[in-house]
């Protein structure tokens, strides 16, 4: 599943965070299902009423008895059994005479007369459901037609444990069976599923209704079943190796689903040879679904997206939306191998799918669109942001027992997707592309259609090898945090000795405690011989070492981790980072290393190891800098301090260092493309002229709004990608009239796209009663459920006022927002969202102090985080507060 959007700042991007924690309420101990009936084959047939929001399923279940039982224990949610009854094979009929609910435990045990003996059987159970609006199960999403009626689809979220709200079943991953699905629906409606229609004949009962018959699936697990039923228009094509694609768009919009065609039907033949295992289906469908919480979910030939996901407008999609529209199909893709056909034994191993999924999608993007140098993009979108969150003491290891659903709910989390990702690139890296190609296909060969463990993994990647791969990743996985390298040198002779060793890294400082725990960490080493290439790689497997790098001057400098691919961060010694500092100005550097270097001292300080104002003096190299995903990185910091920085009285004096550093980077990029620009072109102009804006570079604003009138007039309409720093700007300096006119520039936009756009600037307007505006529309029928939460969170991330009047907000709408979101993740991310820019210690005791009055347990981790976050941010403000204020104002000082 991919998690959230896009924004323009990678580190509230790309993967929504859900997590767990230590405090809570007390439960019965979490059991599975006992294992005496399994299931073979279901064969399924529902019946959903798209204007009562209802559903009758009937369920022919074949099963296998393996020990002799009166019960039969089933996970079931929110549905009512009607009839249940067992036929033995080739004997009569036993009617179940008591259905006990488990609420709690989303269980059901159906009782019978006598025991049911050893063998094969039917299990049949009439039933009826609810077509929620949770958006999980089977539920309800609203469109609007061509015309402008509102109508409303049946569509599925399954991942991780609601199956069980639509059917009756043995709703754990590991039970693997198949399917055989009837759908009964209006005959005007597409009906889809996993497999393809083998059937559609009149309904007998009711005229309007077709019975819809689908093909066997394979052996598959309950969470990836999925079926759809609304009103869409397609596209399609086949790939190169005969799988017909097809994206299913909303009617009308069939020329938006082009884009993620041509993605989609590249890269399953380069998954197909990457695995070098074919794909298994004869068929495989996108779809865009109007309410949808999560980015996107890869059931098996049937994968769900939220719109922004998956359609693309040639004239009105930004660069922005085309990438991650490139990255979320290639993650769901992904999975059609890796999770569908080879699957997770339990939920523990989550990481391993959304992981190689998360670190997969960059291979894929970067083989369809090499332009994007997308895998620069990886290290500020996932890698500094998992780093960011696994320095803090409430993290978690990425392998965590799981048990209750949810808990499961919290693992979908930057930890399970970023650090997993993260330490997967580490891992192809330290193993070589070959080697790690020939262990993934034994491991997809070996478990096809079966269940696996990380263990089996490392098992198949150690054959291929002859490296200790479990050794070195338990290190990884089983054990929350990463080391800080620390590293010295000496000069003897013509050789360099570095003096290497590493301990914990914690977002509070250094870990002095006496249990340190230690990492099997691959090193390598570049000199300014050749920046782009590696000289040495050893692994560090105890606390220090000492390497000799040969032949190496004492002119040249020394570089650890070149690429960014080691999980970890280096502090040098004040000696080496003298002689690193000139390659981020002359750019000898490589671009993901200058980023690298930036993100480790930026985090350095922030934990109190090196004062801010050095980090200040740092960024300041940058002014020649072309990188756009380096200024992406930079900018998000310079987010972050300015954060820091309105809680003190010279938040514009920050402001000014801002422009300083953006202006001509700015000057240089201009408002309008050139001649033989691309991609990263068009995003880093966004960028800057975006942060410019914002922090009121006169003539960025005066130019913002001349552009933003020309467009509201219909003179002159603003390219896609100048749109979200030009309606950001007009608004962050904007009034009334400029707030009411965003409000109806979204009421018009047709696409899905733009009316996100203007939902995550709004929160810049400035005024507190139009902030209260804001934050009142959020939860107007005129934002989509999984949308209020950018709307939100936009106006607690834009200033100080916005900060406080959000929180206020979540709290006085709490009854409201938990319910709509109940134990899904966009709960964490607005909680995470409204909470991290605070830094003031009795705010923490005050965020404390709620929750525990008011339970989210699927965001109880998120709530220990944000506490610790605001902690550490009062603690970063008290101790380099005055630094950094003598140092912004004597730059500005004239010389003496």
């Amino acid at each position: 599943r991919t998690k959230g959007l896009p924004t323009c700042s990678p580190r509230s991007c790309t993967k929504s965070q859900r997590r767990r924690t230590g405090t809570m309420p007390e439960r019965r101990p979490f059991v599975r299902l006992p294992t005496d009936v399994y299931p073979v084959n279901y064969g399924l047939c529902l019946k959903p009423d798209l204007v009562d929001f209802t559903f009758e399923g009937k369920l022919e279940g074949k099963v296998e008895v393996t020990q002799g039982t009166n019960q039969i224990v089933m996970n079931c949610a929110d549905i009512d059994i009607i009839t249940a009854s067992f036929v033995p094979e080739g004997g009569d009929e036993i009617n179940a005479t008591g259905f006990n609910y488990q609420n709690e435990d989303e269980k059901v045990t159906l009782s019978f007369p006598s025991v049911l003996q050893n063998g094969s059987g039917t299990l049949k159970i009439d039933f009826v459901g609810e077509l929620n609006d949770k958006m999980k199960g089977f539920y309800r999403s609203k469109y609007a037609t061509p015309s402008g009626e509102i109508r409303y689809a049946a569509v599925t979220q399954f991942e991780a444990t609601d199956a069980r709200r639509a059917f009756p079943c043995w709703d754990e991953p590991a039970i693997k069976a198949t399917f055989d699905i009837t759908l009964i629906v209006p005959k005007d409606r597409v009906a889809l599923s996993n497999m393809n229609v083998i059937d559609r004949k009149p309904y007998p009962e009711d005229d309007s209704l077709v019975e819809v018959k689908f093909a066997t699936t394979p052996i598959m697990s309950t969470y990836l079943v999925a079926f759809v039923i609304g009103e869409y228009d397609f596209v399609e094509s086949q790939s190169s190796d005969g799988v017909m694609v097809r994206v299913y768009t909303p009617v009308g919009k069939a020329e938006q689903g082009k884009f993620a065609l041509e993605v989609a039907a590249k890269t399953l033949p380069f998954y197909k040879e990457y695995f070098n295992v074919p794909y298994p289906l004869p068929k495989i469908d996108l779809i865009a679904i109007a309410d949808f919480a999560a980015g996107a979910m890869e059931n098996w030939g049937l994968v769900t997206y939220r719109e922004t996901a998956l359609l693309i407008d040639p004239k009105n999609s930004c660069s922005s939306s085309r990438q991650w529209v490139a990255l979320v199909v290639g993650h769901e893709l992904a999975h059609q191998w890796f999770g569908n056909l080879v699957t997770m034994e339990w939920w523990t191993h989550l990481w391993l799918n959304e992981g190689f999924a998360s670190w997969i999608e960059y291979l894929c993007v970067d083989h369809c669109f090499p332009e994007y140098d997308i895998w620069t993009q990886f290290v500020s979108a996932d890698y500094t942001r998992a780093l960011d969150l696994d320095a803090l003491d409430n993290s978690h290891p990425i392998e965590v027992n799981v048990g209750h659903p949810s808990e499961v709910d919290e693992i979908f989390d930057a930890i399970s997707y970023s650090k997993g990702a993260s330490v997967i690139r580490m891992l192809h890296n330290y193993i070589g592309d070959e080697d790690f190609r020939k262990g993934m296909h034994s491991y997809l060969l070996k478990f096809q259609h079966k269940n696996a463990s990380t263990e089996d993994l490392w098992e198949c990647l150690e054959q291929a090898s002859g490296k200790p791969i479990a050794a070195v990743m338990n290190s990884w996985t089983k054990q929350m945090g990463f080391p800080i390298i620390v590293v010295d040198q000496d000069q003897q002779g013509n050789d360099r000795v570095l003096k290497i060793s590493q301990q914990k890294f914690c977002a509070s400082g250094p870990h002095d405690g006496e249990d340190c725990p230690s990492w099997m960490v691959p090193i390598s080493i570049c000199t300014s011989e050749d920046p782009s290439c590696t000289k040495l790689k050893v692994l560090l497997d105890k606390p220090e070492a000492t390497v000799v790098v040969p032949s190496t001057g004492p002119d040249q400098w020394i570089k650890l981790n070149p690429g960014t691919v080691g999980f970890y961060r280096i502090q040098y010694s004040s000696g080496m980072l003298e002689c690193l500092l000139p390659g981020i100005r002359d750019l000898t550097l490589l671009p993901v290393d200058r980023l690298g270097l930036q993100n480790d001292l930026f985090s350095l300080s922030r934990a109190g190891m090196i004062s801010t104002v050095e980090v200040l003096k740092v960024m300041e190299a940058f002014v020649n800098e072309p990188n756009y995903t380096v200024w992406s990185d930079l900018s998000c910091n310079l987010g972050v301090l300015s954060s820091l920085l309105s809680h003190t009285d010279y938040y514009e004096e920050l402001q000014e260092f801002i422009r300083d550093l953006f202006t001509p980077i700015g000057i240089k990029l201009g408002w309008d493309s050139k001649q033989g620009e691309g991609h990263l072109d068009a995003l880093l102009r966004g960028l800057v002229l975006g942060k410019l804006g914002k922090a009121g570079h006169k003539p960025t604003l005066e130019e913002a709004r001349r552009r933003f009138k020309e467009h509201v007039e219909g003179k002159q309409i603003l390219s896609a990608d100048l749109r979200s720093p030009v309606y950001l700007t007009v608004l962050k300096h904007g009034d009334s009239t400029t707030l009411e006119t965003m409000f109806k520039l979204h009421k018009q936009a047709d696409m899905q796209e733009e009316k996100n756009r203007i939902e995550r600037v709004l929160g810049a307007i400035s005024s507190p009663d139009l902030i209260q505006r804001v934050l009142t529309f959020s939860l107007s029928d005129e934002v989509r459920p999984q949308d209020t939460v950018s709307v939100i969170g936009g106006v607690a991330g834009s200033s100080k006022q916005g900060r406080k009047a959000a929180w206020k907000f979540v709290k006085d709408n709490w009854e409201e927002l938990h319910n709509r979101y109940q134990g899904g993740f966009l709960i964490s991310r607005l909680i995470k969202l409204s909470l991290d820019g605070f830094a003031v210690d009795k705010m923490a005791a005050e965020v404390k102090s709620f929750f525990e009055t008011h339970h989210a347990p699927a965001a109880e981790r998120t709530v220990q985080q944000c506490c610790e976050n605001i902690l550490l941010n009062a603690a970063w403000l008290k101790r380099d507060v005055e630094d950094i204020h003598q140092y912004l104002l004597q730059r500005k000082a004239p010389p003496v």
